[in-house]
């Protein structure tokens, strides 16, 4: 036995029943001789660290747009969290740790630059509608690695797909992913918002400092022990009264700070800007890059400028917004 079957051999004795097993992968959608070292959901877990999409994360933002300072999220500092509390779940009811850390590393590769401003702005002028999770799905399977794609297995490409609304994932880790990003984004961005003066410390009710605890730590760790002492079977859950707190929490963050006009008045400026690089490149997609050139032989104009739009970071979109509508400086001969 090599080592990768050796692992495989582990995941039978030490996983419960219920987990995805390695071996037991509907595999890819192009056959690949595979790896002495690593399994299946380790080899799609690399892949998706060392893809270019993976590294823009760090400048595309979460839910504060282009602050001022180091300790705000990123799409990446995010994307590493859900990783860590998806982790910690799956590794308490034994299922497979290297499934879900690589669902939650690929989850969000397809967002738009500022956050879901910009993914409003693209589901509006975008033909069909933008969603993100068909986006990173589209990244992993069409748009890596120059239009090969990272081949990445069925249940990796189906838990990111299925990551956030409509059908759950058919794998249990799937849709441990879906519930640790609700946790992840909620809380990281009470600390954000406190940080950023939206809201205060004492901004939060009685019953959720009660219930949840008073930091983000406390927090966290009270919604990851409900839900691994509560889960049965394939049925993810909650306590029923925590899970009622967190639900309030949501609502309330949803009013105080993701609909703030203080916390978002930047992002009024995110449509108009969306949109008019969309119309350039539209009306000029010789002026793409040629990786999305191709795309655009292949799949159309729309669909390339979208590719090419949603891939952009916070700043490169605004660098290209600048050099194609703001004019420069002019600089006499001497």
């Amino acid at each position: 036995m090599n080592i990768r079957e050796k692992s495989e051999s582990i995941e039978k004795y030490i996983f419960s029943p219920i987990a995805c097993l390695s071996s037991e992968t509907k595999g890819r959608e192009r056959k690949e001789e595979k790896c002495s070292v690593r399994t299946e959901f380790q080899r799609d877990r690399d892949r998706i660290i060392h893809c270019k999409s993976f590294r823009r994360l760090k400048h595309k933002t979460q839910v504060f747009l282009s602050p001022e300072g180091d300790h705000y999220r990123t799409r990446l500092t995010h994307t590493l969290e859900v990783a860590q509390i998806a982790r910690t779940v799956a590794r308490a009811l034994r299922l497979n740790e290297d499934l879900t850390e690589a669902v939650s590393l690929a989850h969000d590769l397809g967002h738009t630059p500022f956050g879901h401003a910009g993914e409003r702005a693209l589901n509006s002028i975008v033909p069909g509608g933008f969603r993100h999770y068909e986006q990173s799905l589209r990244v992993v399977d069409r748009l890596e690695k120059n239009g090969k794609g990272l081949n990445l297995t069925y249940e990796t490409r189906n838990g990111i797909v299925c990551h956030t609304t409509g059908k759950q994932a058919d794998t249990v880790e799937g849709r441990i992913v879906r519930i640790a990003d609700r946790i992840a984004y909620i809380n990281h961005d009470i600390d954000d918002a406190i940080r950023a003066g939206v809201i205060s410390e004492g901004a939060l009710s009685k019953e959720v400092t009660d219930i949840l605890g008073n930091s983000t730590s406390e927090r966290i760790n009270t919604l990851v022990l409900s839900l691994i002492e509560n889960t049965e079977g394939e049925d993810l859950k909650m306590n029923e009264k925590i899970q009622e707190v967190f639900d309030r929490l949501h609502k309330f963050m949803f009013a105080a700070v993701y609909s703030n006009d203080y916390a978002k008045r930047e992002e009024k400026k995110v449509p108009d800007l969306i949109s008019f690089l969309y119309e350039y490149f539209v009306k000029h997609p010789d002026a793409m890059p040629d990786e999305n050139k191709r795309t655009a032989n292949t799949d159309g104009v729309e669909r390339a400028v979208c590719d090419y739009l949603a891939g952009m970071t916070d700043r490169y979109a605004i660098e290209q917004f600048k050099k194609l509508f703001v004019p420069n400086s002019w600089v006499g001969y001497r």
